[in-house]
């Protein structure tokens, strides 16, 4: 028997219990919510909104306010400072670094022991109990697991206290047993310079027998581009004949599928979506023809919805599990084991089914174009881009968005600036293509568009090769989890790249 159909036996009992998921999501939901609250009544945050008095979701959300990071932050830096039973009991002494906030200033969310386990590291082992379901005949744990990590330091002068990327914080803490299949070594994988880091991971696993991926797709796309320099191989599975999987999450893989599909070739080759963050591990591709993921329900999150059309509200309607509806877009808001409380996360999504619950990520709060009234979302975005390659042949590796409000002719428009991998034979059919599909999906857009009166169509700049790494590399944030911020009521990201393109 191969090592596979030995450490298959050990997700057995859990793919079992994942069916449930199908029937008692609300059930669990209720479970989860009290035993937050019993565990951390005794709490600075506990007891300032009286979690012992509360009895019911009613109760919860009477006491407890919505937050931001910015109502939490004061909180978390006292954690960071060595205060204990803050906002969860005990001392937290790992703080996940993620960017894309006000002023462009770094958060710093807490995992605590509890969280590590019942929330991301939960998360990764359904991830294989779900993949080896559906996969019968994967040889998965017979070769090595390629894993994208980011990098931590030092926190203040709290001893054995760290921040970084979360991906580094799970490397670190990850059982020994793992290092035995995973690959590049932990000191690589930790490396802070992701030019050094991606030459290092290309040399140390181009002879290992390497049987899936984990990563973020663009910063793998990268990766294994460098490895099909080295080798010399047309397709990666001359490199790696028994690689089965890729794990991707945190950007949309819908502009990257086509190149990987390009580089692997082979029949064999599968493709699973997570949703991994910094904050939580929320959701998977329990099947491999439905793009919805599957949202999980037993972890220590609670979640609630806020619908996106009344984001703007003192206040909004919040519905928990039970209140969501089939194809609306909510704002999603959770209370974890790491102490954060009805925490708005900015991400954006909209529910396929209910049973199971299952779900897209359809933006985030802060990233969309709402300059005219068109309210473009990176689900549209992301569409109408897949449309125009389709149309075309061309591939996609980066792109941003911002509104033009008037130029020098009183035109006003949306500013679009493309990296691509291949480009388009014509870029002004691409660029109406893009324009023609996004108005097909998205009413309002359509709506501004109409006889060119508000917005005229949209216009494209070819960025050079390489820009966007450039960009993130200038602002101290290439690799890792960094990730290229797609739309913007903002022209502050686009004028950099403008101006860098030009260098």
């Amino acid at each position: 028997m191969s090592l596979t159909g030995i450490v298959r036996k050990v997700f057995q009992s859990r793919q079992k219990e994942l069916e449930k998921h199908n029937s008692q999501g609300i059930a669990f939901q209720k479970e989860v919510l009290e035993s937050l609250i019993h565990e951390a009544k005794d709490t600075e945050y506990g007891n300032k909104y009286m979690f012992s008095t509360i009895k019911s979701y009613e109760d919860f959300a009477h006491n407890v306010p919505i937050n931001t990071y910015e109502e939490l932050k004061g909180y978390i830096d006292r954690m960071r400072h060595g205060e204990r039973d803050v906002l969860w009991p005990g001392q937290v002494k790992w703080y996940a670094k993620s960017s894309g906030t006000t002023n462009d200033k770094s958060k710093f969310i807490p995992v605590t022991h509890d969280g590590l386990k019942h929330i991301h590291y939960a998360g990764s082992f359904d991830c294989v109990a779900l993949y080896l379901r559906n996969n019968p005949k994967s040889r998965i744990f017979d070769g090595r697991s390629l894993i994208l990590g980011g990098t931590h330091s030092p926190n203040y002068t709290l001893r054995n206290s760290l921040v970084g990327d979360l991906s580094a914080i799970l490397i670190e803490n990850i059982n020994p047993l793992a290092n035995l299949v995973r690959v590049p070594k932990k000191q690589t994988a930790l490396l802070s310079d992701f030019e050094v880091k991606r030459e290092r991971i290309a040399q140390e696993t181009i002879n290992k027998n390497v049987t899936s991926l984990s990563g973020v797709p663009s910063w793998m796309l990268s990766v294994l581009t460098r490895v099909m320099e080295i080798s010399g191989k047309k397709h990666l599975e001359e490199v790696w004949p028994n690689i089965e999987v890729f794990f991707h999450g945190g950007v949309a893989f819908s502009p990257y599928r086509k190149q990987y599909e390009e580089l692997i070739t082979s029949p064999n080759m599968h493709y699973m979506e997570t949703y991994n963050a910094s904050e939580g591990f929320f959701g998977l591709q329990d099947d491999p023809n439905d793009p919805s993921l599957l949202l999980m329900l037993d972890y220590d999150i609670f979640y609630e919805f806020i619908p996106t059309d009344e984001m703007d509200k003192k206040n909004p309607t919040v519905v928990p599990l039970e209140g969501i509806e089939i194809g609306k877009n909510y704002a999603m808001l959770i209370s974890t084991s790491c102490g954060l409380w009805r925490y708005l996360i900015g991400d954006t999504v909209r529910f396929t089914s209910k049973d199971p619950y299952k779900f897209i990520i359809s933006g985030r709060t802060k990233h969309f174009i709402n300059a005219f009234g068109e309210e473009l979302i990176v689900d549209n975005a992301e569409k109408g881009l897949q449309f125009a390659c389709e149309q075309t042949g061309a591939e996609v590796l980066e792109y941003t968005a911002a509104p033009v409000f008037m130029d020098g002719k009183a035109k006003c428009y949306h500013q679009w600036v493309i990296e691509f991998s291949r480009e388009p034979a014509d870029l002004q059919q691409f660029a109406t293509m893009l324009d023609q599909h996004l108005q097909e999906i998205n009413s309002d857009y359509e709506a501004k568009r109409f006889k060119d009166i508000t917005l005229q169509q949209l216009q494209i700049v070819k960025a050079r090769e390489g820009l966007f790494n450039d960009w993130l590399k200038m602002r101290g944030k290439l690799g890792g989890q960094h990730k290229v911020p797609r739309l913007s009521n903002s022209r502050e990201h686009i004028e950099q790249l403008l101006k860098l393109n030009q260098a």
